[in-house]
């Protein structure tokens, strides 16, 4: 089954996500494709800013963070014109804007890690890093980036 197939029966809608900012949402290296920084935003307006830990708690943070892998793909749709073209998702780092003493960043990631695996099976797992961080862009709780394997 395509992914295109795949994101239908899960009622899946990948977004458009153009830069708004001087870089492109991916770049192709051989056969990795390098995935710009997404944030959780819906049509240029940032989701529910704030600190996971203070202002977020751990299940909207998974929330945000399925919206920002959802825009990582929306990058990648531009990027190689058709998710079907994914072979693996190798890497996600994962930024998280989490307040004092806030350690539960890897939890956080899980919503985009789950995501990624229900698109693309076993092909979706990956490494990851789950970092905590004290600023992100325009207050974003979440931003991600990606490197994925494209098939030749």
């Amino acid at each position: 089954m395509s992914i295109e197939n795949r994101l239908e029966q899960l009622g899946i809608k990948i977004p458009h996500v153009p830069p708004r900012f001087n870089f492109v949402p991916g770049v192709q290296i051989g056969e990795l494709l390098f995935i710009s920084g997404a944030t959780p935003e819906i049509d240029g307006v940032m989701q529910q800013p704030g600190r996971l830990g203070a202002d977020i708690d751990i299940e909207t943070g998974q929330k945000l963070a399925r919206l920002a892998a959802l825009n990582c793909l929306g990058e990648m749709q531009m990027a190689l014109g058709s998710l079907d073209r994914v072979q693996r998702i190798v890497r996600v780092m994962g930024y998280v804007r989490s307040a004092e003493d806030f350690g539960d960043q890897p939890l956080v990631i899980n919503g985009a890690s789950d995501l990624l695996v229900e698109v693309f099976g076993e092909a979706g797992r990956h490494a990851r890093a789950a970092l905590g961080t004290s600023e992100l862009p325009s207050g974003a709780a979440v931003e991600l980036e990606m490197i994925v394997q494209v098939k030749s």
